[in-house]
């Protein structure tokens, strides 16, 4: 469908060059680009608060994987009118908390009647030049981190199913709403290869979207995925989102390895994450710095696998 479209020539659209940039990059200056990214869904908690605040950290998560900073925000609304508008009150209310968290500021948005409600920000930041973070340069050799675990979208599923209750996935809810903002600020004090946040298309996909992007293969040690809570657990029984199926048939074909890898392991590898964590290519003499800086700052991180030196490029290696 997009390649119908017609071409951007534009000189200054940055991001044009960049597979599956996180965020469209536009060059101002020498000195300033311009990052823009927009994310809105529906609800994936019954609690308006913390379901705004929950799409806005997500929103905002492209442009800090990208390092840059959060510069202004839009709401954007899609709204029942059956529903009471304390309840809107409090989506909006959640969502600029999490903007003023970022630094950021909002500035106004739009809204239309729906049949079902929807929440996102539009955001736009920026970044200097010399400081951009893209999955473009992961060198063979760099150590994988993963600052978040995975399962949100194991966990909600369940939540909304009722088989799980709120107090059983606290932490998936915390982690969701946490900000990738500290984790952002880490990795470009210690140096890095390259970074992609981790959302709707999982781990799979925005792995092998990095793996496509620096032309190298990615090895990924499936035991050393962290998980929320219960989340291996849905997945043993079956309580799978339709995002899983999608994504594992999308990115399937690229994926190695994977004969001898528990089911619930690639549940949660195709697991459409809310809110995930950053994935960063750090060279592996920094990797122990990176990691325990950001344990140190509360992230939950993990070292999950490596680039490969060789293989096959654009795929995924499970061991």
């Amino acid at each position: 469908m997009l390649c119908q479209l017609p071409d951007n020539d534009d000189p200054n659209l940055l991001s044009r060059h960049i597979p599956c940039a996180d965020a469209g990059i536009y060059r101002i200056s020498d000195s300033q680009l311009l990052l823009q990214s927009v994310d809105f869904f529906t609800p994936v908690v019954d609690d308006p608060y913390q379901f705004g605040a929950i799409a806005a950290a997500n929103a905002l998560s492209d442009i800090f994987a990208m390092g840059g900073q959060p510069l202004t925000a839009m709401n954007i609304v899609a709204f029942p009118s059956c529903l009471e508008t304390d309840v809107l009150t409090a989506i909006l209310k959640g969502g600029i908390d999490k903007v003023h968290e970022a630094g950021a500021t909002l500035v106004g948005g739009h809204s239309i009647e729906d049949e079902e409600p929807k929440y996102g920000l539009a955001v736009t930041g920026l970044v200097h030049p010399d400081r951009l973070i893209t999955s473009v340069g992961c060198q063979p050799g760099d150590q994988l981190i993963l600052t978040k675990p995975l399962g949100t979208g194991l966990v909600t599923t369940a939540l909304k199913a009722r088989i799980l209750q709120e107090n059983d996935v606290a932490q998936a809810l915390f982690g969701m709403a946490r900000l990738n903002r500290n984790a952002s600020q880490i990795m470009q004090r210690i140096g890095i290869s390259a970074c992609t946040d981790i959302t709707g298309f999982g781990l799979l996909g925005h792995a092998l979207e990095m793996a496509e992007a620096s032309q190298v293969q990615l090895v990924i040690c499936t035991d050393a995925l962290p998980a929320y809570p219960f989340a291996l657990d849905m997945a043993d029984t079956g309580l799978v989102p339709e995002g899983s199926h999608r994504n594992r048939q999308h990115y399937g074909a690229r994926l190695r390895g994977s004969d001898g890898v528990e089911q619930n392991r690639l549940d949660l590898l195709a697991d459409p994450q809310t809110s995930g964590g950053l994935l960063i290519a750090v060279p592996p003499e920094r990797s122990q710095d990176l990691l325990n800086a950001l344990c140190e700052a509360g992230e939950a991180a993990a070292l999950i696998g490596e680039i490969a030196d060789g293989g096959e490029v654009g795929t995924m290696q499970l061991i």
